[in-house]
Formats: structure tokens, C-alpha cells, sequence
């Protein structure tokens, strides 16, 4: 596609937009769109009343830092959070799709390929109250070719309209959204190779002109979009495995994690970004994304290709399980009975994202070995952790605790599985006064000072460093 990136000399209305699905994605991506164009009238929907109705207080139900300021400064002017989707979707010049598609848990591609049933729902609503040609934006993480089916449920139409489907995949990190919505590295919008499609993508590219320089809005036909999205997720828990097995090795021969990651990151043709090692990376995309490229790989005939990229996955499940056992082996192999203090539970700092969080695996595991967890997060919810680990609020072997120190006191072991800046700041020579002896400390994200720890009395462990035992060759 050869676009010069500029803008008509006459372009053409403002359009109205409709984002479907109020979500991660589609909630502060549309309140970036609104506070920067306050000429466009941007609708949120959802069919989840209880989301919408967050999104509309003071509680709004995804945690960013400055999420809260931004959706203030144009709620209720222009933008605006709904379930009436029917309306919107009529309103709509330019239509986001921005639901969830998990992996199958069923069928053909059981536990690799992706879910499209929610696509599939919103394609039928917008086929059945679309009144006239939209501009469809596929703004969910989706396997490639997602677009022909988009379309092939848009001609059932009764009364069918010339739509255009275009990619337009996001690449925000969770805990940096909006600064990532306010300065991107890139904006990326794939179409059709038609005079239809070129001109649906320089409307969309117009919207996001209204911030973004030229040179960011990269323009690409609709299937290289929605496979870049997949490859760059790819790329980058390649590069988190690749560290953490790295680890592993460190541990045994004396090297230090961070030492490695920092030598190798000085070089310009890797980069230090992505190669902080800890107990596995989780969120929405990474794990989901490689399981669909495989799934995708195998599919065409490249078992190969297939393999290599499932690899990453293993190595992620290993660490987890290896952060696990290792806590296990510390206590000369059993765990029941023993209270852990579970700092952090959400996938990263900065969010209350759960979604294939390292904690999940790290607590079932222990709870397998029946230990008994006290568990603190700063932003996820009791209920949700009470839910992501299948276990009852009553029940006592899991414990959610309202702050560090609750969770600390008369526990055996401190576990850190989240990197919140709050854990540095514990008042650790008292949490040793309150916790069991002797008191270990197994610091899965290298958040913490060490020598300092040990000088008071704990006992530490700490990812990808050695405890002074090295590999005999």
C-alpha cells in the first residue's frame, strides 16, 4: 500500500464513533480518541450493565494510572458509556470492535486457537441494525483472515452495505496504557487494497492525526496488520522466556541475572527492553498470542515453525513451576500447613489485570502441596483472586489480606510475584519481628535490596542469582 501519510486538502467530516466492547482495550482507547478530539462523539457499549455502569462512576473497572483524570475530562461531553447497542451502532460512522477472544477451550484448536464467538456476535448486531456503509475496526487481538469472516456475516444482511473492514491492533502495555495511547511508538491500520479501502483507512489515519505525527501511522494491507500483531506479542515473550531460562543458569553457575540482561541489553542490536527476568509473564495477549501462531503455523503446513514458537510457552509454564518448587525444596520438601505471604497477584504493577497471571499457577501449586496463602494486591479485588484460584472466600487456606503487614504476620515466607514500587517500602525489619523462623524471603521479580534483607536475619532467595552453590564441569 503506498500512502504519503498526509491529509486531504478537504477532509471530510468528523465522523461519529462506536466502540463495541468496554473492556482493557476499548475503554481507555476511546477516552484517548475523545479527549483529543472533542469534535467527535465517541460511544462506548457493552452488554455487561455492571462494566458500563463503572465506567460511569467514580470506580471505573480497569485500573491505569491517569485512566481516571482522562475519562473525567470528557465524560458526558463527548463521551459517553452505554448498553443500548443498537443505537450506537445506527449512530456510528466508524465502528471499533474491541471484545474478548480467549483461546478455545473446546473443538478444533482446543487450548491454541481463538475464540471468535463474541466476534462473531458483534459482526451479527452490526449487520443486523447497521443502516447504512460503516467503516468496521478490528481492534481485538485476532487470528489472521478474522476479516473475511467478519465480512461473510456482514452479507447476511437483509439489506447488505458496502462496509469496509479494517486492522487497527493495539500494542499497549497494561500499567502504561495511557501514555502509551498519548505518545505510540506506532499506530498501525491495515485495508483493503481497493479505492474503498485506501480511503477508510486515511479517514481512521485522520482521527488519530489529530495527535500522532505522520510518520507513526503506519499503513499496511489487512492482513499483514492483523498478522503484526500476533508476531510482535510473539517476539516479546520470546525474549522474556529466552531471559528466564537464562535464570536457571545463572542460579547454578554463580552469574547474575540482571548483570547478563544488562550486558547483553547495552547491545544496540538487542536492546535492554524485555529482559528483566522473573517468575513468567502473563497478561491477556502473550501466552494467548503464541498459542494462536502455532495454531496458525501448524495449520498451513508448518509444523516447524509451530514447534519453535510453542517453545516459549513451555518455558514460561517451567518457570512458574520451577518458582513454585523451589519455594517447596526450601522447606525440606513440604509446605502443608505453612502460612506464605503472597505479595502481588495481578500480572504486572499498575493494573488489576489477572488475565494468565504467573500467580495463578505459583498459588495453585502451593495450595497443591496444601500451604496456606495470605495474599496482598494493592488493586485486584479479593473476589477476583478468590475466583482466579477456584477457591471459596471462606476458605482457609487462602487468606486476602487488606495490606503487607496482615499478610506478613506469622507467616513463614514472603513471596513476591508482583513488581508494586509499595513492596519496597514494607518495613521489613518488622515483618521479620512478626513471621515465623526461620523467615525466607523468595523474591520472584528481583524487586528488593537483598543484602539488606539478609542483614536483618531472612533467609533469601532471589530469581536468577546464586545462593553460592556453582555448576561442577
Amino acid at each position: 500500500m503506498t500512502h504519503d501519510g498526509s491529509n486531504a486538502a478537504n477532509p471530510p467530516a468528523m465522523p461519529s464513533i462506536t466502540c463495541i466492547g468496554a473492556g482493557y482495550v476499548g475503554g481507555p482507547t476511546m477516552a484517548m480518541i475523545a479527549a483529543k478530539c472533542p469534535d467527535i462523539r465517541v460511544d462506548v457499549v457493552d452488554v455487561n450493565a455492571e462494566r458500563i455502569a463503572a465506567w460511569n462512576s467514580d470506580e471505573l473497572p480497569v485500573y491505569e494510572p491517569g485512566l481516571h483524570e482522562l475519562v473525567s475530562q470528557s465524560r458526558g461531553r463527548n463521551l459517553f458509556f452505554s448498553t443500548d447497542v443498537p443505537a450506537a451502532i445506527r449512530r456510528a460512522d466508524i465502528l471499533f470492535v474491541s471484545v474478548n477472544t480467549p483461546t478455545k477451550t473446546y473443538g478444533l484448536g482446543q487450548n491454541r486457537a481463538a475464540d471468535l464467538r463474541y466476534i462473531e456476535a458483534v459482526a451479527r448486531d452490526i449487520a443486523r441494525h447497521a443502516d447504512r456503509p460503516k467503516i468496521i475496526v478490528e481492534k481485538s487481538t485476532i487470528p489472521v483472515r478474522t476479516a473475511e469472516a467478519i465480512r461473510s456475516i456482514l452479507q447476511t444482511s437483509d439489506v447488505p452495505h458496502a462496509h469496509q473492514v479494517l486492522s487497527n491492533p493495539e500494542f499497549l502495555a497494561e500499567g502504561t496504557a495511557v501514555q502509551d495511547l498519548q505518545n505510540p511508538d506506532r499506530i498501525l491500520i491495515g485495508g483493503e487494497t481497493t479505492p474503498e479501502g485506501l480511503a477508510a483507512v486515511d479517514r481512521l489515519a485522520a482521527v488519530y492525526g489529530h495527535w500522532v505525527p505522520v510518520d507513526r501511522i503506519i499503513k499496511t494491507n489487512l492482513w499483514s496488520s492483523e498478522l503484526a500483531k500476533l508476531v510482535a506479542n510473539a517476539f516479546l515473550a520470546q525474549r522474556v522466556s529466552s531471559i528466564n531460562s537464562i535464570s536457571a543458569l545463572c542460579e547454578a553457575t554463580g552469574a547474575d541475572v540482571n548483570e547478563v540482561a544488562h550486558a547483553i541489553g547495552t547491545d544496540s542490536r538487542i536492546g535492554p527492553k524485555f529482559l528483566k527476568a522473573s517468575v513468567g509473564f502473563g497478561g491477556s495477549c502473550f501466552q494467548k498470542d503464541v498459542l494462536n501462531l502455532t495454531y496458525l503455523c501448524e495449520h498451513f503446513g508448518l509444523p516447524e515453525v509451530s514447534h519453535y514458537w510453542d517453545q516459549v510457552i513451555r518455558m514460561n509454564q517451567w518457570q512458574k513451576r520451577r518458582f513454585a518448587d523451589t519455594v517447596v525444596r526450601s522447606f525440606h520438601n513440604t509446605v502443608n500447613g505453612k502460612k506464605l505471604a503472597v505479595l502481588g497477584f495481578a500480572f504486572k504493577k499498575d493494573t488489576n489485570d489477572t488475565r494468565e497471571t504467573p500467580a495463578i499457577d505459583i498459588c495453585r501449586r502451593l495450595l497443591d502441596e496444601r500451604a496456606v496463602l495470605s495474599i496482598h494486591d494493592p488493586k485486584v479485588e479479593a473476589a477476583q483472586i478468590h475466583a482466579d484460584l477456584g477457591r471459596d472466600a471462606d476458605d482457609p487456606a487462602v487468606t486476602v489480606c487488606p495490606d503487607a503487614a496482615a499478610a506478613i504476620q506469622g507467616a513463614h515466607a514472603i513471596l513476591v510475584l508482583t513488581e508494586w514500587d509499595a513492596f519496597r517500602d514494607i518495613d521489613f525489619q518488622a515483618a521479620y519481628a512478626a513471621m515465623m523462623q526461620p523467615a525466607w524471603i523468595f523474591d520472584g521479580r528481583n524487586l528488593l535490596d537483598h543484602d539488606q534483607l539478609r542483614s536483618i536475619g531472612f533467609h533469601v532467595w532471589s530469581l536468577g542469582k546464586s545462593l553460592g552453590k556453582k555448576l561442577k564441569i
